[in-house]
């Protein structure tokens, strides 16, 4: 399933023999000429625009660079394009002289070998290499003859996550000259209507910024458009060279009414699961800490500066402890203890004299902690209703003790046994990444690779901030196993407060009429239960024999024939009609954790005052005002809830005290009013009895 919709990444682009008409040099990853470049030895850029395209957090984003070559001779131009780690190209092409030369999208182990071939051949060929934090490079080279122009277009595509509560579209700007056509254009659409929509610059003042930015959402839809005229891409008024130079970030969110929402398209679905508002379930955290001799000096100092910081983020439901470990290890107290405030300045006491000192013992330093975790587990030490995490921090492969990967691997799956995750942060370079993000993987963690750069002890904490608020645990996504043909990962662990579970499935029946997704969860207090019933349920409108439809997931405006039909997007459709009449009907969506609740259709009628006085029904009849009369206001059955007697209609009723929604007021949340709720379906207060007025069909 997922690699029908998400490809892995793709590592090289080539161009075959056949239908490349141009001559051909070595690939250069980075010469002096490479576009977007400057305009060095006749080389112009004179078109740089990125397309995005975002539909439901799936991101299609297209770069397009176009060059001329004014020199009197043929030159070589090179094409780069920093995508991000988790974007996969779907198309490359080269355009010369109006000839499209379309490239060829090979898998990572099979598009290394060729692209190798290729280049020592001298054929063109295009090779993605890891570039910085969040970014890959894509580079490919090709001749350009004089006074040609070559347009490169370059097509990825990426599933957003959410990361502390927004989405990212993360874009690499640096087009080392000024650009007459400079252009960053991007369109979202969410069907859940978008609450969210931002963006920024690393690279220019707010106030440059805006007067080159517009961005804008509404409902369904934004925009964000970022145009600068050269003028505006200079570092100076006077200067030639540009100033984008740096990261251009957009992020947004979406309207959350319910913890889940469920989109269907040409038999698939996808589920996003995101729930709000639920208490912090305490974590048990144990910090495995690489002291070893390489650790020495910047490193250390960062990392005791980021355990300080994460320390007085520390909450006080929460354990930990800390491990060290170098040729041996050591540990700050020989079992996980409460984040009280005397522990904590314990804490940071011990956390200030932590120094480097010898060779790399992980496996070692790993088991104690996994041990330390399952014992407080087991002798019940931490709270019932808690979780566990482990978080390594190292800058190199293990050196004494058990050394061996695979045996390492091994030790750790047998002693988690799936109980708890591991993330794994890698300090530096100088380290066997795979390695730690394997090992993560296979514990239901990653690994994060954390740069040596001033602002490491920000990252850590950046990390740490991650995981710090767990809203549940032990999280399933359940659908119909008729239903389901194929489904992607649909257990985790955990669920964190700003990040948002996404599964993917084929329906079994493209037809299928509806379908229930359950997500059930251990929270701080409880177990949880959260259904989101997918349904083709229809809202059709009839203008004589033509029907116009549309679903409670719409929001749309029908006026016509003096008649205005507004549906409100999963809360209501109001009808207005003659001298201001309107009448509600209210989606009323319950929470179906017992059996037998399942959403309702209210109908209401928000200006009564407007009806006649021969309206007569259910609602007509009380429509106008009436006598009654309530009395001896007295305790009922239950304390918060009193009875009185109602004289109505000569009738003498006993009714009790509650509260209901008035929706005249506010037809789409309405509001709490107090009322009297008259029993056995309102005998002696409507006229007749209530299957008076039950009419089995209306056509």
């Amino acid at each position: 399933m997922a690699s029908t919709w998400w490809p892995c990444l793709v590592l090289a682009l080539l161009f075959s023999e056949a239908a490349s008409g141009f001559s051909r040099s070595p690939l250069r990853l980075l010469g002096k000429r490479s576009l977007p470049g400057g305009a060095a030895d006749g080389i112009e850029v004179y078109s740089t625009k990125i397309s995005c395209k975002v539909t439901s957090r799936f991101a299609h984003n297209v770069v397009t660079t176009k060059a001329v070559n004014n020199a009197d001779k043929a030159k070589e131009v090179s094409f780069d394009v920093e995508l991000p780690k988790t974007a996969f190209i779907t198309n490359f092409t080269l355009t010369i002289d109006g000839v499209t030369y379309p490239g060829n999208v090979k898998e990572k182990e099979v598009a290394k070998k060729q692209y190798e071939k290729a280049v020592s051949q001298g054929k063109t060929a295009g090779l993605v290499k890891a570039s910085g934090r969040k970014l890959e490079k894509f580079t490919v080279s090709v001749n350009v003859a004089a006074g040609s122009n070559v347009t490169f277009e370059l097509t990825y595509e990426e599933l957003l996550k959410r990361h502390q509560g927004k989405y990212e579209m993360f874009l690499k700007v640096q087009p080392k000259q000024l650009i007459k056509h400079f252009e960053i254009e991007a369109h979202i659409f969410e069907p859940q209507g978008i609450s969210t929509l931002d963006a920024e610059a690393s690279f220019i003042t707010n106030d440059l910024l805006g007067s080159a930015l517009t961005k804008s959402f509404s409902g369904k839809k934004g925009h964000v458009s970022f145009k600068p005229s050269l003028d505006q891409q200079r570092s100076c008024p006077t200067c030639s060279d540009s100033l984008l130079n740096g990261d251009f970030t957009i992020t947004y969110d979406v309207n959350r009414e319910s913890p889940a929402n469920v989109q269907v398209v040409n038999g698939y679905f996808v589920h996003f699961f995101a729930p709000q508002g639920l208490p912090v379930v305490p974590k048990n955290v144990v910090f495995v800490i690489d002291v070893s001799g390489s650790m020495a000096g910047r490193k250390i100092q960062q990392t005791r500066d980021a355990l300080l910081k994460i320390l007085d983020d520390v909450k006080e439901t929460d354990y930990l402890n800390f491990i060290l470990f170098s040729g041996g290890v050591t540990t700050w107290k020989d079992q996980l203890v409460q984040a009280t405030p005397e522990n904590l300045q314990e804490a940071r006491t011990f956390v200030k004299n932590i120094r480097d000192d010898g060779m790399t013992n992980l496996n070692d330093g790993l088991l104690r902690g996994i041990h330390m975790l399952n014992k407080a587990r087991e002798e019940n030490l931490v709270p019932e209703r808690s979780t566990s995490i482990v978080i390594m921090l190292t800058d190199g492969d293990a050196n004494t003790g058990e050394s061996r990967p695979e045996r390492i691997q091994e030790n750790v799956r047998n002693a988690i046994k799936g109980k708890f995750p591991l993330y794994n942060l890698g300090f530096g370079n100088n380290l066997n990444f795979n390695f730690l993000e394997t090992l993560g993987l296979e514990n239901h963690g990653f690994a994060r690779r954390i740069y040596e750069d001033s602002d490491a002890d920000l990252q850590l904490q950046g990390f740490y901030d991650e995981v710090a608020n767990p809203l549940l645990t032990d999280v399933e996504m359940e659908y119909p196993q008729n239903a389901i043909l194929d489904l992607t990962q649909n257990s985790y662990q955990h669920f964190y407060d700003g990040s948002e579970i996404v599964v993917a499935g084929r329906l079994a029946d493209e037809n299928i009429n509806s379908f229930k997704a359950d997500v059930k969860g251990q929270g701080a207090f409880n177990d949880l239960t959260f259904t989101e019933e997918v349904t083709t349920e229809k809202i059709t409108l009839w203008n004589g024999d033509e029907p116009t439809t549309f679903s409670w997931l719409d929001t749309a405006t029908v006026t016509q024939d003096g008649i205005s039909v507004t549906i409100n997007r999963k809360k209501n459709m109001v009808i207005s009609f003659g001298d201001g009449v309107t009448f509600v009907v209210v989606l009323h969506q319950v929470w179906k954790k017992l059996p037998g609740h399942y959403d309702f259709l209210g109908f209401y009628v928000v200006d009564s005052h407007r009806m006649s006085a021969q309206t007569h029904g259910l609602l007509g009849q009380f429509f106008h005002p009436f006598d009654f009369k309530v009395s001896d206001i007295h305790p009922g059955s239950d304390p918060t809830k009193p009875d009185a007697t109602m004289v109505v209609k000569n009738h003498r009723l006993t009714v009790t005290r509650g509260s209901q929604k008035d929706y005249r007021k506010d037809a789409s949340v309405g509001m709490k009013v107090a009322c009297w709720f008259v029993h056995n379906n309102g005998e002696g207060l409507i006229d007749g009895i209530h299957t008076d007025y039950i009419v089995p069909n209306l056509f």
